[in-house]
C-alpha cells in the first residue's frame, strides 16, 4: 500500500462506506426472528450469535490500537474474535447458553461503535502514528471484512429452514432451458494476476503482479448451469468412483452426497435419478429446479464433472485470460472495459437473494463472448491457493491469506448475488476447501 500520510478524518468516503456496510449486515440480521440466532445453520460453522458480535468486535480489535483506545470488555472481544472452536478438529458442540445473551451482545455492538465513529471522526484519527490508518488501509479491511461476512450470513440464512427466518416471496424462475453450452477459442496471450503494490487497496494476497503467458485453450461460454449438470446426475456421476479423486469419493462416500446442496428431491419423487424431478433450494423458498441459472457446487463436485465431460477446470491464468484479454493481447479492468460495474453487467452487489440465468447479462460479457463472469456464482479454479511473487502479509493480520496456503483450498474467480462491487476488481482472490458445498461457487470447463 501506498504510505502516504493522510489523516483518517480526510477519508469522507471511506467512513461513509463504513456506515453503508454495516447497514448491509444489520439488515441482514433483521431477516432473523430472535430465536433463530442461536441456531447453526452449517454444523461446521459458529451458532448465528457469533457473528452478531463478530463483525464488531474485529473492527475494535482492528483498530482500537491505532486510535489508542481501552477495551471495556476484553473477554468479549476476545470470545468474537475467536468463537467457541472444537479442540479436537471436529464439529462445534457448543451450545446456546455458552453464549452470551442478545442483550449483552447489543449493548456491546453499541458500545464498539459508539467509541470506534468518535474517535475515527475526532483528534486520536489525527494523532494516530499508525501508517495503515492514515493511508486508509485499516478502513478498507475493517469495509471489505464486514462485506464478505454479509455474504458468508447470506449462505448462513440461505441453509435456515423457512420458519426460522422472517417470510419474503420465493423467486420467480425463468422457465427457459439453459442456453446451448458452447465453446469459445481463447487465443495464446498474457493474463496479469495481482496488481502492484501502492496502486490502490488490496488484500495481501493481492500483490504483486505476475504476467504469466497462457497458450491457447478453449472455455465454456457460460458457468454449467443445473440444466447441464442434471444429464451428470442423471448419468451416474455421482456413482462412478473414476470421476472423483480418491480424497473427494472418500468425503463423498463418508457424506452420502448424491446431489448438489442447493438441490431437493420433489417429495414423493422416484430414486431413479432418470426420472427424478428435482426443486432448489432458493433463499426463501423451494421451487422447482430452474434449469438455467448456474449450478452451485463443491470443487470435488465441479472436478468430477469435467472429468466425466473430458474437459478440466480453468487454471486461475486462464480465466483471467478469458475474463480481462482482448485479441490484440491488451487487457481490461473488467470483462466489459473499463466502466465501473452497474446492474447491466450481471448479478452481483446484493442484486438478488438467488442466481439468475447465465444468458441474463450480455453487457458483462468478455472481448472473447465469455458470459457472466463476474456475479453469479464464484468460479472454481483448479489453482491451489498460494502466494504471488513479492507477497508480504499484513503486519496487522499476518494469517488471512498465509495460514491458507496449505495446497488445500483453490483459488476462486467472480463473484455471486450477495458480492459487494468493490471486490469485483480484476485482483480479488477468494478461495475455499474443496468439500464446501454451501457456498455460492460455479464453474466452467476447458480444453486445452
Amino acid at each position: 500500500m501506498a504510505t502516504y500520510r493522510v489523516a483518517p478524518q480526510l477519508h469522507p468516503t471511506l467512513l461513509t462506506r463504513m456506515d453503508e456496510a454495516r447497514a448491509r449486515t444489520d439488515a441482514l440480521f433483521k431477516l432473523l426472528p430472535l430465536k433463530s440466532l442461536y441456531d447453526r445453520p452449517i454444523a461446521e460453522r459458529h451458532r448465528l450469535i457469533f457473528y452478531l458480535g463478530h463483525l464488531e468486535a474485529f473492527d475494535w480489535n482492528l483498530l482500537s490500537g491505532a486510535l489508542e483506545l481501552s477495551s471495556a470488555d476484553a473477554a468479549l472481544d476476545k470470545l468474537f474474535a475467536f468463537g467457541i472452536d472444537p479442540v479436537d478438529g471436529g464439529l462445534p458442540t457448543d451450545t446456546p447458553a455458552d453464549w452470551p445473551t442478545i442483550a449483552q451482545v447489543e449493548k456491546y455492538n453499541a458500545q464498539v461503535r459508539d467509541a470506534l465513529d468518535e474517535a475515527l471522526n475526532g483528534s486520536r484519527a489525527v494523532r494516530s502514528s499508525s501508517a495503515d490508518l492514515a493511508d486508509g488501509t485499516l478502513l478498507h479491511v475493517a469495509i471489505e471484512h464486514r462485506l464478505m461476512h454479509a455474504e458468508t450470513l447470506a449462505y448462513l440464512l440461505h441453509n435456515l429452514p423457512l420458519d426460522r427466518k422472517l417470510p419474503h416471496p420465493a423467486p420467480v424462475v425463468d422457465p427457459r432451458p439453459s442456453p446451448r453450452s458452447r465453446q469459445v477459442t481463447i487465443p495464446s496471450g498474457i493474463a496479469t494476476l495481482g496488481q502492484a503494490r501502492g496502486a490502490a487497496f488490496g488484500w495481501d494476497n493481492e500483490f504483486e503482479t505476475q504476467r504469466v503467458e497462457v497458450p491457447r485453450f478453449s472455455i465454456g461460454v457460460y458457468p454449467v448451469t443445473n440444466g447441464e449438470y442434471l444429464k451428470f446426475v442423471q448419468a451416474g456421476g455421482y456413482d462412478e468412483p473414476r470421476f472423483w479423486s480418491a480424497e473427494d469419493w472418500e468425503w463423498k462416500s463418508g457424506a452420502k452426497i448424491e446431489h448438489p446442496h442447493f438441490w431437493l428431491r420433489r417429495s414423493g419423487s422416484s430414486l431413479d435419478a432418470a426420472t427424478d424431478r428435482w426443486e432448489y433450494r432458493a433463499m426463501f423458498g423451494r421451487i422447482p429446479l430452474p434449469l438455467s441459472w448456474p449450478v452451485y457446487v463443491s470443487h470435488a463436485e465441479a472436478s468430477a464433472y469435467a472429468r466425466w465431460a473430458c474437459k478440466k477446470l480453468p487454471t486461475e491464468p486462464q480465466w483471467h485470460r478469458a475474463a480481462y484479454g482482448a485479441h490484440d493481447r491488451t487487457e481490461s479492468s473488467y470483462p466489459w472495459g473499463e466502466s465501473a460495474p452497474n446492474p447491466s453487467r450481471g448479478n452481483f452487489h446484493f442484486a438478488s437473494w438467488d442466481a439468475t440465468p447465465v444468458d441474463a447479462h450480455p453487457a458483462g460479457a468478455s472481448a472473447f463472448g465469455v458470459f457472466d463472469l463476474l456475479g453469479n456464482g464464484w468460479e472454481w479454479t483448479s489453482t491451489p491457493f498460494g502466494p504471488l511473487p513479492g507477497f508480504r502479509a499484513f503486519s496487522f493480520y499476518p494469517g488471512y491469506s498465509a495460514n491458507f496456503f496449505d495446497g488445500k483450498h483453490f483459488v476462486m474467480k467472480g463473484g455471486s448475488p450477495q458480492t459487494d462491487a468493490c471486490m469485483l476488481r480484476r485482483s480479488f482472490r477468494n478461495w475455499f476447501q474443496p468439500h464446501y458445498p454451501y457456498v455460492y461457487a460455479t464453474f466452467r470447463c476447458v480444453e486445452e
